[in-house]
């Protein structure tokens, strides 16, 4: 039998047992559709959450008190608390051309939270005290106003930059407010600027933060032991391919400040790509772990393949015989149902790939309906995985209905009521 006389006698024996074949088709499609849809959820997060941190740019440095060991234990460890903090100083000698050619720009920074109150609204926002460079470093763009400049800093000026979802959360909208005055933690504050909106990062939204004088925040809302202690200090490098040794000058210049010998670093330097490397591996297990509770799914459909098969051979018994009588071999036997089974899953498959993007379509578009910059994405490998995978599945539980077909003997068979 070849297979295309095998493949018109499996339509033919699909489209005789419509309502029977629907069914069981369901099984692959809900299967497949949910394999898609959930791949399609993880990647679009993974892309999301990659491309909220490559925003800010690929040549950003920070560096944060503490060795790399103390950044994953728990905060009240003696040994983070023993540990020198970075200051003002250290910022400074990061900004030496002559020590650290491959550094741009230096620019600390202090961060706490803090309530904002405007007109009887309040709402809980980022408070950040920062210096002029802070915002080329950061990339940040204005839709209003100004930044914080070196007078604002030197005067210690009561004056805030606002991010637009600290602004709507307060005053309802985060146009033409510049000038207007809002209180932070009860002192009150003049809006100079509104930042466009950029979404989540590395330190999470930049949209809900309120940016501070450095001076003006150390001195009145976020004090710390030393007068000239900061929290972190971001560094831009001059480029993206001089970003490892960029880090490399500012480890030298902090032991050398901080005299601490090779291995005993009490900072932590970190680079855009090692928090891209961390998301993209976070995201990747929960993309292979939505991937594998929806691949369940699957096996349930194949299953339900099986049951019919077998269901098909019963009823075929009589069938089965007469060909066989009439001289077909049992390899024709397995290849029929083979073929059946695995045009089942097949069928499945496709119907699930569409139904899969058109789930993913519409949690685009609910997610955008809300606000939200987040874009499932269907990709080539996952619409491949989903076919091959389906069509394996109809053919491995096609095996055992198949074979017990194929060893029917040919007077049994005929005798079969």
């Amino acid at each position: 039998m070849s297979i295309a006389q095998a493949f018109l006698e499996a339509l033919e024996s699909i489209s005789g047992n419509k309502l029977r074949s629907g069914l069981t088709v369901l099984g692959i499609v809900i299967g497949v559709a949910a394999v898609i849809a959930m791949l399609a959820v993880g990647n679009g997060a993974e892309a999301s959450i990659t491309g909220s941190i490559s925003s800010i740019g690929t040549n950003l440095l920070f560096v944060f008190r503490g060795s790399p060991e103390s950044q994953q234990e728990a905060p009240d460890r003696s040994s983070a608390q023993n540990d020198r903090p970075l200051t003002l100083a250290d910022a400074s000698a990061l900004a030496d051309p002559f020590a650290a050619p491959s550094v741009a720009i230096v620019a600390p920074a202090i961060q706490g939270n803090g309530m904002i109150t405007f007109a009887g609204e309040n709402a809980s926002t980022t408070i950040t005290g920062v210096t002029p460079e802070y915002f080329a470093v950061r990339n940040l763009e204005l839709s209003e106003g100004e930044f914080i400049n070196q007078e604002h800093l030197l005067g210690r000026m009561s004056v805030v930059v606002l991010g637009p979802e600290a602004a709507d959360a307060i005053m309802g909208r985060h146009d033409g407010i510049v000038g207007e005055s809002i209180r932070i933690e009860g002192q009150p504050f003049r809006i100079i600027g509104v930042l466009e909106a950029k979404g989540g990062g590395a330190f999470g939204s930049e949209d809900n933060s309120a940016y501070l004088p450095f001076t003006t925040a150390q001195a009145r809302l976020l004090k710390r032991n030393a007068r000239d202690e900061v929290d972190v200090i971001f560094v831009q490098a001059t480029s993206g391919e001089t970003v490892p040794q960029a880090s490399e000058e500012i480890a030298n210049i902090l032991r050398q400040r901080h005299r601490t010998p090779i291995g005993s670093d009490d900072f932590t330097v970190f680079t855009q790509q090692d928090f891209l490397q961390t998301f993209g591996a976070i995201t990747g297990v929960l993309t292979i772990f939505l991937g594998g509770i929806a691949g369940i799914s699957l096996l349930v459909g194949g299953i339900g393949i099986m049951n019919i098969m077998l269901v098909s051979v019963t009823e075929r018994t009589r069938e089965i015989g007469l060909r066989k009588a009439l001289g077909a071999r049992r390899r024709d036997i397995l290849i029929q149902f083979l073929t059946e089974s695995s045009l089942l899953s097949l069928i499945g498959g496709i119907i699930g790939i569409i139904l899969g993007w058109l789930i993913s379509y519409a949690v685009g578009q609910i997610a955008a309906a809300n606000g939200t910059d987040f874009i499932p994405l269907v990709t080539t490998d996952a619409v491949a995985l989903a076919t091959i995978f389906s069509a394996a599945v109809g053919l491995f539980f096609g095996i055992y209905p198949a074979n017990r077909a194929a060893s029917l003997e040919p007077v049994e068979a005929l005798r079969y009521e």
